[in-house]
């Protein structure tokens, strides 16, 4: 026998957490769309900058426009993804510095050597919002991309876990969206590829 009132207690509490999800969903919803509409601001204008205002010339924001563009461009990122690299390493975009992106990233394994054992081990030392965006970015990639789902199986078929994989995939894809930055160019899969191919 179920007590009474049960059943109006759970039909309430449902009710409760429906509204709460509802709102949940509606304040995601509403973040991302502030991310759009900043994102797309950076694309228009350049970095965050009014046209005429001080602090930062036409090529300066010529060069944050094209950075949001290329960056779009390559596959795997999204709004997060690229919200987070443009808040939280653009110094280092800015200066296509692979070598930093790297380490922030957490991609860049650490070798560790005495005598005459060598242990390369995963990099702990990583801005971890950068880290968890590299994963998921490379993640989405090896979904959509065929290059990077081609690098994936072969690293995993070479014995290396998920992680580590996937870990391998981000570190080729700052490799190509530095390059591509260098050259101010969109991602290109052919080009993409080829490089992915010869840097293994």
């Amino acid at each position: 026998m179920v007590a009474p009132g049960t059943t109006e207690a759970a039909v309430a509490h449902v009710q409760a957490l429906a509204k709460r999800l509802d709102l949940v969903n509606r304040q995601i919803a509403e973040a991302e769309t502030r991310l759009d509409r900043l994102t797309e601001r950076m694309a228009q204008v350049g970095s965050g900058w009014e046209p005429g205002e001080p602090g930062q010339d036409g090529a300066q924001q010529d060069g944050a426009q094209r950075d949001v563009t290329i960056l779009r461009s390559l596959p795997g990122v999204g709004r997060v993804v690229l919200a987070t690299l443009l808040a939280e390493a653009w110094e280092a975009l800015q200066r296509r510095d692979y070598h930093a992106l790297r380490c922030l990233c957490g991609v860049a394994p650490v070798t560790k050597r005495s005598g005459k054992s060598r242990i390369v081990q995963r990099r702990q030392a990583a801005h971890q919002r950068l880290a968890n965006a590299v994963y998921h970015w490379s993640r989405v990639a090896v979904q959509h991309d065929p290059r990077s789902r081609a690098k994936y199986a072969a690293l995993r078929q070479r014995g290396h876990g998920h992680a580590r994989a996937l870990r391998s995939v981000g570190d080729r894809l700052i490799a190509v969206a530095c390059a591509m930055l260098e050259t101010g160019t969109t991602f290109n899969p052919d080009i993409a590829g080829e490089r992915l191919t010869t840097s293994t």
